[in-house]
């Protein structure tokens, strides 16, 4: 077991390594062609939000995003502060753009400016880099939106971002993210799952020890539950009193590791005092997941994973609570 753990690290350094090397020639290619992708931008994202949008609009709002996934790549992360973070943030607003449309902007970049990278001569399709210059492009979009949802924290308006009592995004933002990487999954062939975590008898809770017990149970649980997950996984408030996961290019038995691990922390750890029987109430979840794999080119259906997750979660409270319950999805061709 030791021998397979030294191999995986070495592993893990060798990859972070290589992106490493390679963020610095990435970055300044990705900079390279932001005119060229923006000029794509005015035929990709003009009619992408369901309404027509001027060019130069869309020429500005590509640019942008370019130059954002530029600065992702190259500093590991898009610092909210940034200018180019304000000035997305104010474009969108003064557009009223959605959460939704602006998944779709930013997917829509990325697949352009993919396009563009993949004719480049040192780092293009045919490079032995390619992997992990695909790999940093998509990871830089996800860091470029979680970038926009903390600018957006930072501003006045009434953007629907944040869950005010559990502070993970709201089941808006997750639906966006789970549509723009189910998008991805079909066409790279990622593995994809869902987990819904569900805490066991919350009306009861509510009921018996008042709604303010119950808050603090969601409250506390949020923050057992974003523990245990990556910093660009989705962890959103999906229901009152579940707390949906996204997770991408994550193996299934991995995924339900995590599920699982979730669910007997919380067992052995969250609990409430009651003060009228003065003694310490234990809390537990049911556990949804549902993973999907399927080959690159093959549609993958957002709508039915989310299903197959909410039934899983329904087993789950039938067989008794405090378990995980597991369906895996694969291709067809497999």
């Amino acid at each position: 077991m030791k021998e397979e753990h030294d191999v995986d690290a070495r592993r893990r350094d060798a990859l972070a390594g290589a992106q490493d090397d390679l963020r610095p020639r990435l970055s300044a290619a990705v900079v390279d062609v932001v005119d060229a992708v923006a000029e794509d931008s005015v035929a990709v994202l003009r009619y992408s939000g369901g309404e027509s949008l001027d060019p130069d609009y869309c020429r500005r709002v590509g640019a942008l995003l370019v130059r954002l996934m530029a600065s992702a790549i190259h500093e590991g992360r898009v610092d909210p502060t940034d200018e180019l973070a304000i000035e997305l943030y104010r474009l969108g607003f003064e557009r009223g753009v959605a959460i939704g449309t602006l998944f779709t902007f930013v997917y829509l970049t990325e697949r352009a400016l993919l396009d563009e990278l993949a004719l480049h001569e040192a780092i293009g399709a045919t490079s032995e880099a390619w992997p992990l210059v695909s790999q940093l492009v998509r990871r830089a979009a996800f860091d470029l939106l979680a970038a926009h949802f903390e600018r957006a924290q930072m501003e006045p308006g009434d953007l629907p971002v944040v869950d005010r009592l559990t502070t993970l995004v709201t089941r808006p933002v997750f639906t966006a993210a789970f549509g723009r990487a189910a998008d991805a999954a079909s066409r790279f062939g990622d593995a994809i799952s869902v987990i819904l975590f569900d805490v066991d008898r919350l009306a009861g809770i509510n009921r018996d020890y008042g709604r303010g017990v119950g808050d603090q149970v969601l409250e506390r649980l949020a923050i057992l539950v974003r523990t245990f997950f990556r910093q660009h996984d989705w962890v959103s408030r999906y229901a009152d009193d579940t707390i949906a996961v996204l997770l991408t290019r994550t193996a299934a038995d991995a995924a339900a590791d995590l599920a699982e691990r979730v669910r007997a922390t919380v067992e052995s750890r969250l609990e409430f005092y009651d003060h009228r029987s003065e003694r310490h109430v234990g809390v537990t979840i049911s556990v949804g997941i549902a993973n999907a794999a399927v080959a690159p080119g093959e549609m993958l259906d957002a709508e039915r994973l989310m299903a197959e997750a909410e039934a899983a979660l329904e087993r789950a409270k039938a067989s008794g609570r405090n378990s995980v319950e597991r369906v895996d999805i694969y291709s067809r061709s497999s």
